[in-house]
């Protein structure tokens, strides 16, 4: 039993004294690892373009099904059917 309880102990002792990892991978403030392994410098903002909604229209390109464009649809069986 004694065995056991200091294996534990010695177990949790040893998780609470890792070291956490270093999230900028050790290039500083404002940069990051890129091809290679060097250092390079962040750029600019972080631009996410808008999410496309399958089903609405979009000017100048048409209904969107999830896969490609249509140009018209109509109501077919309860749903919509793209031409």
């Amino acid at each position: 039993m004694r065995t056991i309880l200091l294996a534990a102990l010695a177990a949790g002792a040893a998780l609470t004294v890792s070291v956490p990892a270093d999230a900028r991978q050790g290039c500083g403030v404002g940069a990051h690892r890129g091809p290679g392994g060097y250092c390079r410098p962040n750029r600019g903002r972080v631009v996410v373009a808008p999410r496309v909604v399958v089903g609405r229209y979009y000017h100048g390109r048409g209904y969107w099904d999830g896969r490609r464009y249509w140009g018209q649809r109509y109501r077919w069986h309860g749903g919509w059917r793209y031409r």
